[in-house]
């Protein structure tokens, strides 16, 4: 299998109870909330630890040692490069893990908000970005849930666009392509959020992954 010159960034949070999916757990308490945060991440660093990418770099923040699923995580988190994410906000955080993570190669970066992602599907966005300056896949609540540059000073726009909004999808790429970066649009996906998410990203997993058995042991 051919190894593509890219590198694959996950941004991602211990998921501690009460501090993990806290609109989630507003309606499925914090234990269960952290619960599923950590079946979402887990699937996701599976999916993205099959992908034939030359460098995967998790940029983490958190107390792991508090985090439900604590010990898988950590062994998973083994086969990655961790960093810390450094800065106060989040797109500030975004835009230095980009940069302490690229190594050379464009950075292909995702969440722990999409369990159902795939490792053909993170083949398929890192292909397209080795033909673009950028790609920009958009989740259905307004925001986006991959975003991939050329070279991480393309993402330094990104620092006054506002986070977790209706239209942070939409400011995103507004902001690439004022900064005159010509931006490839993949797959939407649907992410989890809230409870009302839960239905949707679940039957877009597989059966059998740790997200689809969580949710489905909460009664959700």
């Amino acid at each position: 299998m051919t190894v593509l010159p890219v590198t694959l960034l996950v941004i991602a949070k211990a998921p501690e109870p009460g501090r993990a999916k806290t609109r989630l757990a507003a309606t499925v308490g914090d234990r269960v909330a952290a619960e599923i945060a950590a079946a979402a991440l887990l699937d996701t660093l599976d999916a993205v630890a099959a992908a034939p990418v030359a460098a995967r770099v998790v940029a983490f923040t958190g107390d792991l040692d508090a985090a439900a699923g604590a010990a898988e995580i950590r062994q998973r988190l083994d086969s990655f490069a961790v960093i810390p994410q450094r800065g106060d906000e989040f797109a500030d955080r975004l835009a230095n893990a980009h940069a302490d993570s690229a190594d050379g190669y464009p950075v292909l970066q995702i969440g722990m908000d999409t369990p159902q992602v795939t490792a053909e599907l993170l083949t398929g966005c890192a292909c397209e970005l080795l033909d673009a300056p950028a790609v920009l896949g958009l989740a259905r609540d307004g925001g986006w849930w991959v975003l991939g540059v050329a070279a991480p000073a393309m993402v330094e726009c990104l620092r006054t666009v506002p986070m977790s909004q209706p239209d942070t999808g939409e400011l995103t790429c507004k902001a690439l392509h004022d900064n005159g970066i010509d931006v490839i649009h993949v797959q939407t996906l649907a992410d989890i959020d809230v409870v009302d998410d839960v239905a949707a990203v679940r039957e877009a997993c597989p059966p059998g992954s740790r997200f689809a058995r969580v949710t489905r042991a909460a009664g959700l």
